[in-house]
């Protein structure tokens, strides 16, 4: 898997893709857009592949969309702008529907669709000196390609805040709000990240797909009797599954699972 802006590397079940145009703050054009999308796809269909980490090289995460492809784009037409749209809402959708769990390396700071980027991944990890920004609205802009990732991540009165203002703000508040799930200092960050892409590789694989799965799907549904009865389903299907014997069987006679050896 070779790639010109970004780095991949394999551990232990644990895939790390990098942004790496440190140049320019990690900012996307339309050759890092299709490079993410490409490598989260495949990822998707790797079974080695037990977590994914998403990092970035230099001092920031991502500055959001490069100055250059802005410049390109100020001169797209309708259907061209459309199109070039559509291809960061299927990077974005294909880290969103990554059936591994997904952990953002946050080293620094995060704007714009940057913070697209992280409400996309599943568990975040910031470095205490980050700060988020949705700057959109600065340049007559707006988020809107991010939206449905850094609502479910921020909140909606958060995010109705943010759009608004473009407000930048820190590690602290993000954790507050709930956007950050650990916020640590630069000497604990890449402990913190491999602690939590060890705890996830020691659960059942099929589980924790499932579980992402899980609340993709129940996530602001309504508890009605069709629910329910779906849940119900869901459990039965695991508990009759290879992985889920396996599980039980391993508990009860006090030995490792078979996914752990």
């Amino acid at each position: 898997m070779q790639y010109d802006n970004l780095i991949v590397a394999f551990e232990s079940g644990i895939a790390t893709v990098t942004l790496n145009r440190p140049d320019v703050r990690n900012a996307f054009n339309e050759a890092m857009i299709a490079e993410l999308t490409s490598v989260f796809r495949a990822l998707n269909e790797r079974d080695d592949v037990r977590a994914v980490v998403l990092a970035a090289s230099g001092k920031a995460f991502c500055a959001g969309a490069d100055l250059n492809w802005m410049k390109k784009m100020a001169g797209y037409s309708d259907d061209e702008n459309r199109a070039d749209a559509m291809r960061l809402a299927d990077m974005l959708a294909s880290i969103y529907r990554c059936n591994k769990p997904v952990i953002a390396r946050v080293n620094g700071d995060a704007y714009a669709g940057g913070m697209g980027l992280i409400s996309a991944c599943d568990i975040v990890v910031a470095v205490d000196s980050a700060k988020f920004c949705l700057s959109e609205a600065r340049l007559g802009l707006i988020p809107a390609t991010i939206a449905p990732y850094v609502i479910r991540a921020l909140g909606e009165q958060a995010s109705r805040r943010y759009f608004m203002t473009a407000e930048a703000f820190d590690c602290a508040t993000a954790y507050r709000l709930g956007f950050v799930a650990e916020c640590v200092s630069a000497d604990q960050l890449d402990e913190t990240v491999q602690q939590l892409a060890a705890t996830l590789c020691a659960n059942g694989p099929q589980a924790v797909k499932a579980c992402k799965q899980l609340v993709h799907d129940i996530a602001g549904r309504e508890i009605s009797a069709a629910l329910i009865e779906d849940t119900a389903a869901r459990i039965a299907k695991t508990r009759a599954g290879a992985e889920g014997r396996e599980g039980v069987a391993s508990f009860l006679e006090k030995r490792s699972p078979s996914w752990r050896v």
